[in-house]
């Protein structure tokens, strides 16, 4: 049986086992790493790691040359004059958390199963005798091996995003909660790109360590998909608090949640408004928690420019002096 499904698969080109009148057969065995000398499990808990302090360390050599002031949120002078932590504070908290996130994720990578390999010819035979004819081969193949990795890795994104929505909102409803774990990220009134994860303990456990972990196990992602998954919400996280509105950045130019969204978060006037972390703004949009001064310009312009932030940031804190409530929304409960 195997001799007559391998002729027939060599006859008809890379995607003939699709088309073989019996299966192909099962031969399970350990799957290869990507990395020879490292497992895949060991390089999702690794480079989340580095990729934070490395991208972490860009915008820090940014910021120590001045190399992009034209685009700086707020000015250089107020990381010393507003902040309330100091920066080895910042980077021994930091080191901290990655202390625990990585223990935490070894604990869960010492539970998975071996990756495997050796059954993926079977099962797109399967697909292909299910499949209407129309479809062609190389579409159910390049699905299988990367459109449903690209699934997960978008619904990975929506847990995540569901999970930190409710937790952060929660820190902030609760004056307990706020006052024990939240307040500490908030010392950071102008964040800056290493300060991204200055977080209680707990609190760091709870919605960063927990809420990617979920997502890992309700989307069911292979060890190289966690890496993926991992290391981008890392790195969007890390850009959301680098201070910097660049025109040319990836991460701000894609999603609607970037470095302005979330620097309204880190001011007095918007604490309590744009919850959302680190990818999308609907459940802000959904529940009317998103700032009410940006609600208009947002709809009409997917990205706030930074001269626009500057302008708004002047507005808001002269109608602060004049005692004007800057945070007032007509559908939203004022907390």
């Amino acid at each position: 049986m195997n001799s007559t499904f391998s002729e027939y698969a060599d006859l008809k080109g890379p995607y003939g086992f699709m088309h073989s009148p019996v299966a192909p057969p099962v031969n399970i065995t350990p799957k290869p790493s990507f990395f020879p000398s490292m497992s895949d499990g060991m390089v999702s808990l690794i480079a989340p790691v580095v990729a934070y302090w490395g991208f972490s360390m860009m915008f820090h050599i940014v910021d120590t040359f001045e190399l992009a002031e034209k685009y700086r949120i707020h000015p250089s002078e107020e990381v010393k004059s507003r902040n309330r932590a100091g920066r080895v504070e910042v980077f021994c908290e930091v080191i901290f958390q990655h202390i625990i996130q990585t223990t935490a994720g070894f604990l869960f990578l010492c539970l998975d199963a071996e990756p495997t390999t050796g059954f993926e010819q079977k099962t797109l035979w399967t697909w292909r005798q299910m499949l209407p004819a129309a479809i062609p081969d190389f579409a159910i193949y390049y699905f299988y091996m990367y459109g449903i990795s690209a699934i997960k890795l978008l619904a990975g994104f929506l847990v995540i995003d569901t999970w930190q929505y409710f937790w952060h909102r929660l820190m902030h409803l609760n004056k307990e909660l706020y006052k024990r774990y939240h307040s500490r990220h908030h010392r950071l009134y102008v964040p800056y790109a290493y300060g991204a994860l200055y977080n209680a303990p707990v609190e760091g456990f709870l919605l960063d360590t927990l809420g990617t972990g979920v997502a890992m196990v309700v989307t069911q992602m292979t060890h190289r998909e966690q890496a993926i998954l991992f290391t981008f919400a890392t790195m969007k996280t890390v850009d959301d608090h680098c201070g910097y509105a660049l025109p040319w950045d990836p991460f701000q130019l894609i999603f609607p949640n970037n470095a302005v969204y979330h620097d309204i978060h880190h001011q007095n006037f918007g604490i309590k408004t744009n919850f959302c972390q680190p990818f999308f703004t609907f459940w802000d949009s959904f529940f009317h928690t998103n700032f009410a001064g940006f609600e208009e310009y947002q709809h009409s312009q997917r990205r706030v420019t930074i001269d626009r932030y500057k302008v708004f940031l002047k507005e808001r804190k002269e109608m602060a002096r004049k005692g004007i409530n800057t945070a007032y929304h007509p559908k939203r409960k004022q907390y």
